[in-house]
This record gives structure tokens, sequence and C-alpha cells, in this order.
């Protein structure tokens, strides 16, 4: 099936570039993202940046990011039920068993990662993204500690002098349903846009049902010629319910059942097993430009979240708040043939969390078991030095200095007085260039240090023991690139190469109780090759059958293996990384056709995957075939409607998306849903001032 489809896309693309056109030769418009503070063109950025941009998300199902972010090479998001995610950079899975660690993530000026390593991801809702940038591997160097990458999210924004208004309304099967409006609105020196939705599911299995409430509010106003104000404000209220992990046997025989009980548990249905997390976000972002060279840009967020998790063994709650400051400045110098950039700032914040474990008594909190405080302060400087010598040569140099540190104390059912543990603080450098050969093809190259302290919800497991003798993890990447751009635009090649040397790698156990802890497990060598291709064999235009016609193609190679990594008596030296499959392709086709029809189609082959340390079990491979079909041009009086349908894994696939790693009884299955439908309608009113 890969190689077939693979050798359709590339007739097709062939077939395309024979014919000739008109309008072939128009530039489309150049592909400009804002990784380091400042925009600049994709061909000339100096780091591996992964990018979703609306057309991407547009074209997927509107009930989560996760087959949009999968489209990015080097990048995987799991879904072990509707609503429960995980997301990996390079493989950083091993530290999640569920949410986000170790990577970083920010809402356009604010950071959404908090003191303690956890980043909500599932928290937002799809409407409220206008676009991803993915930073792959280490850029701790500005955006502070991580060795996975950062991914930067912005909101989506009117035109000029515009009101747009959107509703759409989505459903399929095993009861899925999303709902969301917005209104953008920019006029003169206000930009507001304001975000509801509503999204429900029954799931695929047994007891994974989910609902979320989301209202988020972004607003920017120029109150002056030179000096802007932003806001952000957000809130969500998400449930989900928990099936549970099977073993091969129970995948096998029956893969929409959840966890059955055991001689020695209950099963997740009669523990009520879920997540019910309610979260508030805001922040206050100032951009002042001083002079012609001076600007300073200062931040202040703070979140709460109210996190309830029955689980099968123990009920637990969690209050955590978190407080934080980022602020930096910039002198920029342009001269004819010389520009150069200096940033320097700072990024301060601090979370409190508030631990309470139960017994879980069919999904009510019975007698306390553990109850423990827990503060984490991250704080870090940082400068960053940009230096474009002829518009051809950009180098970039930039450090940060980063020190961690959290509190703890015990309150029952033993009380500890308060205790510190203070990592060293830790230098984060990283040395970047690209030189562009001619306006269509640049070579890159970079060096970078990554380091990574635990999260809170690694120091304190699901066991309820603080482990204070975990360590951070570090290592060095070297990675190298090119992009080539036709002259027209048409076509983009990415490519990189990268090799990871992470030591003291933080790793998740099991105990025989199916409680978490996590340990520092030697390290890992990371080989990677990771490609992204996207072609207009057709470029859009206003006549014939095919009115534009692109290809997209995104290659993960990963050879990672653990080093020098022992577990008691077992020697794991030279197995493959838990987790990680060593080849993902995902190719796509987006045809235009008259009348404003479209239809889109995608394949995502993945490899299989090694699910425990010692390499005995692993997932099987998989393909996945999706489309999605739609029209434009229907009109309810002057309101433009799209109507769409779509499929997912029209192949019917039985495979496991969101694995539990090194799971104890061999329970490491989470069946994804079988073929499934949706369709749905999108009314959209944009009015120029």
């Amino acid at each position: 099936m890969k190689s077939l489809l693979t050798a359709t896309l590339i007739l097709l693309a062939m077939t395309g570039s024979a014919q000739t056109r008109q309008d072939s030769t128009k530039r489309l418009n150049e592909v400009v993202i804002r990784p380091y503070f400042s925009s600049q063109p994709l061909l000339r950025s100096t780091g591996s940046i992964g990018l979703a941009d609306q057309s991407v998300i547009d074209r997927q199902p509107s009930g989560s990011l996760v087959n949009a972010v999968n489209t990015i090479s080097g990048v995987r998001m799991e879904e072990r039920s509707p609503g429960s995610y995980r997301l990996s950079i390079r493989g950083s899975l091993l530290r999640s068993p569920f949410g986000v660690r170790n990577v970083k993530i920010y809402f356009d000026d604010f950071p959404l990662t908090d003191a303690g390593g956890n980043s909500y991801l599932n928290a937002l809702d799809v409407a409220g993204a206008g676009s991803l940038q993915v930073l792959k591997g280490p850029h701790g160097s500005i955006f502070g500690a991580n060795s996975g990458g950062v991914i930067l999210i912005q909101p989506q924004l009117a035109p000029a002098d515009s009101t747009l208004a959107t509703l759409k309304v989505e459903g399929g099967s095993f009861g899925t349903f999303h709902q969301n409006a917005t209104l953008n609105q920019q006029f003169k020196k206000y930009t507001i846009n304001i975000t509801q939705a509503y999204q429900r599911s029954d799931g695929y299995r047994d007891h994974s049902d989910m609902d979320r409430k989301y209202f988020q509010v972004f607003q920017k106003y120029d109150y002056a010629k030179n000096a802007s104000l932003k806001a952000l404000l957000f809130y969500s209220d998400l449930r989900y319910n928990t099936p549970g992990g099977l073993t091969a046997a129970q995948f096998l025989a029956d893969p929409k059942v959840s966890r059955p009980a055991t001689p020695a548990t209950k099963s997740a249905i009669e523990q009520n097993a879920g997540i019910y997390s309610k979260t508030i976000y805001g922040g206050v972002s100032n951009d002042w430009i001083i002079n012609a060279h001076f600007k300073h840009v200062v931040s202040v967020f703070s979140t709460y979240t109210d996190f309830k998790n029955p689980f099968i063994t123990n009920y637990e709650e969690r209050k955590e708040f978190t407080l934080g400051l980022r602020s930096y400045v910039e002198y920029a110098s342009q001269a004819q043939n010389i520009n150069w950039k200096l940033n320097a700032g700072l990024e301060s914040m601090r979370t409190s969390t508030n631990y309470d474990n139960f017994d879980n008594n069919s999904g009510t909190p019975g007698n306390i078991k553990e109850a423990d405080d827990l503060r984490a302060s991250g704080s870090f400087a940082f400068v960053h030095f940009n230096f474009d010598l002829f518009n051809k040569l950009l180098i970039e140099t930039s450090a940060s200095a980063n020190l961690y540190e959290y509190t703890y104390k015990s309150i029952s059912p033993v009380a500890i007085p308060k205790r510190t543990k203070t990592f060293h603080v830790q230098l984060m450098p990283r040395l970047a260039l690209s030189y562009l050969i001619d306006p269509r093809f640049s070579i890159r190259a970079s060096v970078s240090r990554g380091y990574s302290p635990p999260s809170l919800g690694e120091v304190r497991g699901s066991n309820n023991v603080v482990n204070t003798s975990l360590q951070p993890e570090y290592g060095w990447n070297y990675e190298t690139g090119i992009r080539f751009q036709t002259e027209d635009g048409r076509l983009l090649l990415d490519m990189d190469g990268y090799y990871y040397k992470l030591k003291q790698a933080i790793v998740r156990r099991v105990d025989q109780d199916e409680k978490d802890y996590f340990v520092n497990a030697g390290g890992t060598k990371q080989w990677g090759l990771e490609t992204s291709l996207s072609y207009w064999v057709l470029p859009a235009r206003t006549t014939g059958i095919i009115r534009g016609l692109q290809l997209r193609n995104a290659y993960t190679l990963s050879r990672f293996k653990f080093e020098e990594y022992l577990n008691n008596t077992d020697n794991f030296s030279g197995n493959a990384l838990t987790g990680v499959p060593k080849a993902v392709v995902v190719s796509s086709a987006d045809v235009l056709l008259p009348e404003d029809f479209y239809v889109f189609l995608q394949h995502n082959y993945t490899s299989s995957i090694p699910l425990n340390d010692a390499n005995t079990v692993y997932a099987r491979k998989y393909h996945l075939i999706q489309t999605k079909a739609g029209w434009k041009n229907l009109r309810i009086g002057k309101t433009p409607v799209e109507l769409f349908a779509g499929a997912d894994n029209l192949l019917n696939q039985k495979y496991s998306l969101g694995n539990d790693l090194n799971a104890v009884g061999n329970r490491y299955f989470n069946a994804a849903a079988t073929r499934n439908f949706y369709a749905g309608l999108a009314l959209r009113f944009n009015k120029k001032h």
C-alpha cells in the first residue's frame, strides 16, 4: 500500500509538471515563520521547524489536533482515548504516561507550560489555534529548560479592517460531536478573537466518553504608534473516562472493551476511572518600540488547574497555581549589507501543587492515603544574537542560564517539614547558521545543548513517593539540513539529519501495584532523518477540471538506542528506544475542483513500535487512510456555507494509538477507532470595514 501510494503521487507529479499552464509561473506566497522573536522566511531559518498552518488544520477532523500534528516529520501525537493525548518531539514519550512533558508550549507570547513541567494541551480546543510551529530538538537557549523541543501556537486573526465570524458543527461515528463559534475583528488599532467550543464523544471503546467546554478571548490594542497591549484569557472544563490498557489477547479478542477486573483489582468501569480537569489561564503582554533600535516586551501570566483522577487503585486530587513573568529587550541595527539583532531577557515562574490521594470508592474519594505540597520554581536568563551578512549568511548564537528547584512537605500520613531540592545552574548554548547558496537553496547546521529537570509529576509519581534522587536529563544535539524552494514557490523541500546523545534519560517505571515512578536510565543515542515535501502540481487557478493539486509528504526515520541502561540485573543497552517507531511516512493529496469543491486524501504508515525496554513486545505496523470532501460555494443569503464529509481508517485497521509503555500485567494496548465517518457544515461571514 505504501509503495502504491508513493508511486501514484510521483506519477501525478510528473504528469502535472509536463503540462503547460499559463498561470504556472505565478509566485505563491512565501512561507514566513516567527521562531526567534522576529519574522523570517522559512528558507533562511537556522533550525529544523515543522509547520501546521490553518490549511493543514482545516483538512482534518475538527475534534483534535492529532492528525494535523502527525503530518509534521519528527513529531508524534497519540490519543489513548478521546481527550487523552500524548505528544513527543523526536521520541520523548518515555516521560509521559499521559499528557505532555519535556516540551515547552507557548501561545503567542505566553508560556502554557508551567514551572512543574506540565503542559495541558488537551485543555485547548482546535478552534482556538490558527497555526502551529514546532521547533524540533533542544531550543532551550531562549525558551528555557527542555530536551525535546518547543511548540509555538498562534491564534486565529481576521484580515486587516474586517470582521470575520464563523460557526462550525461536526458530528460523526461513536457519538462524536464538535461545535465551535469564532468572532474575529480587526479594526484600526484594535484586534479581538473570541472562541467558544463544545465537544463530546461516546468513544470507540467502552468507558471512553468525553466532553469539553471551552471559551477563549485574545485581544490586541495598539494604544500608541510605538506600543501595543495583548491579553489572553481561556477557560477549559474537560472530562473524559479512561478505559485502561488491554493485554494482547484481550485486544485481539475484542478491542472495544475497557480494562476488566482481576482477582486483585476492580475494573475501569467499577472504579469510574477518568480525568476531570478545569483550567483557567490569563496573561497580559506589552510590546514597546522605544526607538528605531530598541524594543521591550514584557508578559505576565497566571493559570489555575483543578485536577481530579479516579484511577483503579486510588483517587488523586491536585490543585495547581502558576504565576510567571517573561520579559526581554531587543537592539537591532541595519546597514546596507550587515544586519544584526541582540535580544536579552528572562523568564521566571512558580507553580504550587497540592497533592491529595484517597482510596477510590467507585469514583468517589474515600479515606485519605497521602497528602503533600510541592512547589516548583523555574527561572532562566537568556541572550540571543542574530547576524545577517549580505542577506545570505545568517548566524545565530544564543545561551541561557537555567535555575530550577522544588520544595516539598508531607502533610499525611506523616508530617514532614518543608525541604528544598535545588539543581545547579545549567548553561544551555546554541550555535546555528544558514547559508543561502542562491535565492532558492539554503544549507544549515546547528549544535545545541538540551537540559530538562524532572517535572513535579515525575518527582512525585502515582506511587506517592517524593523521589529526591531523580536527576535532570541533558545532552548535545548536532544537526544539519537543506531547504530548496522553486522560484515560483510551488515546490518546497526540507531535509534534516541529526544526532542527539542524551544522558541521565528520565524514564517511567510501573510497580506491582500499577503505580508510576521515574528513574534515570543511563542514556540514549538518537540518530534521525526527517524530510518534508510540498508540491503544487497544479497551482490554484480559475479554469479547468482540476483547479489545483497539492501533494505533501513527511518522512521520519528514527534510529534511537539505549546506552548504558541497566534495570536491576537486566542490561537494555543497545535496545531500541521504547515507544518510538523506526519509520513514519505521511503522504497527502489536496485536489481543488470547480465550484469550490475539494477532495483531500491522506495516508499514514507507521512501523512497528517497541512497547517495553526489553524489546520483547511490539505494536504492529499500520496503514491509515483518511479522506475528506467538501463544497464551499453554497450560500444562505449572502453568507457562504461549507458542507463537508470525511472518513478515517478506511482500511479498518486494528491498531493501538497511545500504548502504555512497560505496562504491568502486559496491558500495553489502547485500541484506536475502527473505520469511522463524520460530516458537518461551516458558516462564514466576512465583512470589510
